[in-house]
């Protein structure tokens, strides 16, 4: 089934459909994997009209592309495949996520396309972001490198992560800037001061990760207790206890305006993100079939006047941080 009943929004000049579908979670960071339940997924988002998968090299590092290119094989024109480089890893234990740190060299743009090429299986890459931008190197040398994959036919678009209003108009004056991708949800919402007006000044869309504020926002996650112990967001400054319970009522707007709908609550905060604009396109995460499929469901729910107002504090009244300081710091403002 085509994405017709919720037409395609544009990434620059990349058509995709309305909701993408982040892969991260089915290898790394939120539990114990199990890739046939993901693999279903994935062929499931398909016939939901969910086109875009969002991967990366660090998921893993490395599992979550192999994954991900195991589940389009035999169906590569089904998807529009966006992964990321940016990281390096301890060459003698590439498993070493400890050793990580930031590169942007144009040598690594290279070397990660084509190991995500390999990885995936696939002959071109149709999204390739920079994870996180390295101070050390000036954003044109990236980007200029990145260019030259667009020139060799092995990436069709480029896109930036986390980045602020001065690196996204460096790098779209080298090469034009598909996406830019940040976490944006009900309670994160600081793109809205100077990203999103400099990418829709620009003619760049805007990917959104962590839609549902990791889990949150649905109501299923309210702190750390119910985590595994290899869960990432153990270490998240927002689900540490005292943070968590003033969090839980910061967002119970979010239950009351998904009773009046009939709804669920990760419905609710994924339509505010669908309501954000035709350039916004959340990638909420999942690696099961029953979730994935009310995930999909937000785009028939629309929320009045009323709705909006009663889930406009949620943000402001959110604490803590979004990361662990050594992540927030690679983070521009």
């Amino acid at each position: 089934m085509s994405d017709t009943t919720y037409p395609a929004r544009r990434l620059g000049g990349l058509a995709v459909s309305s909701m993408g579908l982040g892969c991260m979670g089915m290898t790394f960071a939120y539990g114990e994997r199990d890739d046939a339940s993901s693999i279903a997924t994935i062929h499931r988002a398909h016939e939901l009209g969910i086109t875009l998968l969002d991967t990366a090299e660090l998921y893993g590092p490395f599992t979550n592309e192999e994954l991900v290119g195991r589940a389009v094989a035999g169906r590569r024109g089904d998807y529009v495949i966006a992964t990321k480089f940016g990281f390096k890893f301890n060459s003698d234990n590439p498993l070493d996520m400890r050793s990580r740190g930031v590169d942007g060299s144009p040598a690594n743009v290279r070397r990660v396309a084509d190991a995500s090429l390999k990885r995936l299986g696939i002959d071109v890459i149709d999204l390739f972001y920079q994870h996180r931008r390295d101070p050390a190197v000036p954003i044109e040398e990236t980007v200029g490198a990145m260019a030259e994959l667009v020139k060799a036919g092995k990436v069709r678009h480029l896109g930036l992560s986390e980045v602020g209003p001065q690196t996204i108009r460096r790098a779209h004056a080298v090469h034009p800037i598909a996406a830019v991708q940040s976490e944006y949800s009900l309670w994160e919402r600081g793109v809205e001061k100077a990203v999103l007006p400099t990418l829709r000044e620009l003619g760049i869309g805007f990917v959104a990760y962590s839609p549902l504020g990791r889990g949150f926002l649905t109501g299923a996650v309210t702190g750390r207790g119910a985590l595994a112990t290899t869960d990432s967001r153990n270490n998240d400054p927002r689900f540490g206890a005292e943070n968590a319970a003033r969090n839980a009522a910061a967002v119970a707007p979010v239950e009351e305006v998904a009773k009046k709908h009939g709804a669920t609550p990760a419905q609710v905060a994924l339509a505010w993100v669908l309501s954000r604009g035709a350039d916004v396109v959340p990638i909420p995460g999942t690696k099961r079939v029953s979730y994935l499929e009310q995930n999909a469901a937000a785009r028939s729910l629309t929320l009045d006047a009323a709705d909006l107002a009663a889930l406009e504090p949620i943000a402001a009244g959110a604490v803590g941080m979004r990361y662990a300081p050594g992540a927030m710091a690679m983070i521009e403002q």
